[in-house]
C-alpha cells in the first residue's frame, strides 16, 4: 500500500480552499435566513406563483373564485342600502294615499270649506309624493332604475305648475259641463300619459310597461344570477295594477287621484257627477295601495332572501380562502423555529470564518522549517 490519502473533488485542506467553502455555505445560509425573514414578515411562502411548486394551481385555480365571491358579496351590500330607502319612501306614499283614501271616502256631503281644505293638503301630498319618488342612497335614485343617477321625476318641486297638474285641473274644472264619466276618463289618459308636456316624469320613465321592464335595476349575486333590485318611479315592479279605473300604474294612480282631488273647489259640492268623480277616485287610490304594498312586500321578501344569499357567499369565500391559506401562508409557529435554527448556523459559520481568517502559514509548517 503506497498510504496516499484520496481527496473528494473540490475539496482541499488548504486554509484557503476550506475559507472559501465555509463562504459559500454562509451564502446559502443568508439566503435561507432572508427567505425565513421574508416569509415572517409577510405570512406568505412566496411573492411568485412558481415558488409555491405543486400548489401553485390552487392558488391560481382559486383566487379569481374568491374575487368573484366578494364581488357578488359587494353588489348585494350596495343594493341593500337602495333597497331600504326604496322601502321607506313606499311606506310613506302609502300612508299619504291611505290618509285621502279614508277622506274621500266621507268627501261627499261634507260642508264645501272643507273640501277646499282637503284639495289644499291633497297639493300638498303630491309635491310630496313626487319628491319621494326622487328618493336618494347617495347619488342613486333607487326609483330611477338603470337611468339611476338622473331624477326620476325633473321638476318635482314644481309639480303644480307641472303640464300634468294643470291639464287634470282643467278636466276637473269642466266637470260640470263634461260630465264624470268623461271627466274620469280625461283624468286617467293625463295620467297614464307619456307625451313630454303631460309626463311628470323623465323621458326614461316615461315609456310604455314593455319597455320601463327592461329598464329595471338588476343585482348579480352569481354566475349568470340576476335580481331585480329596485322598482320604477313610472311603473310596477311584480305586481299588476287592477280594477276598473287604473293607468297601469300605483303610482301614476295614487299621483293622478292627488291631483284630482287637489283640483276639486267647494263650488263643486252640489255639482251632478261630484259624487261620481270622488268615488272613482276613492276606488282608484284603493286600488293602488294594494298593488303599491304588494310591491313592497316583494321587495321585503327579496331583501330577505339577498341576505341569505350574501351569507352563502361569505361562507363559500371562507371556504375557498382556507384551501389557498393552505397553498400560500407560512406555518408561522414552524417558520419561526427555522428561523431561530438558521441563525444559530450563521453565527456559528460566521465563527468558522473568522477563526480561518486568523490562521496563518507558519501554523502549518513543520517545527524547524
Amino acid at each position: 500500500m503506497s498510504g496516499v490519502v484520496t481527496q473528494a473533488p473540490g475539496y482541499t485542506n488548504s486554509p484557503v480552499g476550506r475559507l472559501g467553502q465555509l463562504i459559500t455555505d454562509s451564502s446559502q445560509i443568508r439566503k435561507q435566513l432572508d427567505t425565513l425573514t421574508a416569509q415572517i414578515g409577510s405570512g406568505k411562502i412566496t411573492t411568485t406563483y412558481a415558488g409555491l411548486g405543486a400548489t401553485a394551481s390552487t392558488s391560481i385555480n382559486l383566487n379569481p373564485l374568491i374575487l368573484q365571491q366578494q364581488t357578488w358579496s359587494a353588489n348585494v351590500d350596495a343594493v341593500s342600502g337602495q333597497m331600504q330607502v326604496a322601502q321607506t319612501a313606499l311606506s310613506q306614499i302609502s300612508q299619504i294615499a291611505s290618509n285621502f283614501f279614508a277622506q274621500t271616502n266621507n268627501l261627499n256631503g261634507l260642508d264645501p270649506a272643507t273640501i277646499d281644505s282637503v284639495a289644499a293638503s291633497a297639493r300638498d301630498a303630491l309635491t310630496q309624493v313626487a319628491g319621494l319618488l326622487n328618493s336618494q342612497d347617495g347619488a342613486i335614485y333607487v326609483f330611477g332604475g338603470q337611468d339611476s343617477l338622473n331624477p326620476p321625476v325633473p321638476n318635482a318641486d314644481h309639480i303644480l305648475s307641472s303640464g300634468f297638474s294643470a291639464q287634470i285641473a282643467s278636466a276637473v274644472a269642466g266637470l260640470s259641463g263634461a260630465g264624470a264619466t268623461a271627466t274620469i276618463a280625461a283624468t286617467l289618459a293625463i295620467g297614464g300619459s307619456n307625451a313630454p308636456t303631460t309626463s311628470p316624469f323623465s323621458a326614461n320613465m316615461s315609456q310604455g310597461s314593455a319597455a320601463l321592464a327592461g329598464l329595471r335595476s338588476m343585482v348579480q349575486v352569481g354566475p349568470g344570477q340576476f335580481v331585480p333590485s329596485g322598482l320604477l318611479a313610472s311603473g310596477n315592479g311584480d305586481i299588476t295594477s287592477s280594477g276598473t279605473s287604473t293607468t297601469g300604474s300605483y303610482t301614476r294612480d295614487i299621483m293622478r287621484a292627488l291631483a284630482t282631488i287637489g283640483a276639486m273647489t267647494s263650488s263643486q259640492a252640489n255639482v251632478t257627477g261630484f259624487s261620481q268623480l270622488v268615488a272613482d277616485t276613492h276606488t282608484s287610490l284603493g286600488d293602488a295601495i294594494t298593488a303599491l304594498n304588494g310591491d313592497a312586500g316583494v321587495m321585503g321578501n327579496r331583501q330577505t332572501s339577498l341576505q341569505t344569499t350574501k351569507t352563502g357567499l361569505s361562507n363559500t369565500t371562507t371556504a375557498l380562502q382556507s384551501q389557498v391559506s393552505g397553498a400560500e401562508d407560512v406555518d408561522m409557529a414552524a417558520t419561526l423555529s427555522k428561523l431561530t435554527q438558521v441563525q444559530t448556523q450563521l453565527q456559528a459559520s460566521y465563527q468558522l470564518i473568522a477563526g480561518t481568517q486568523s490562521l496563518s502559514l507558519t501554523k502549518f509548517l513543520p517545527v524547524g522549517a
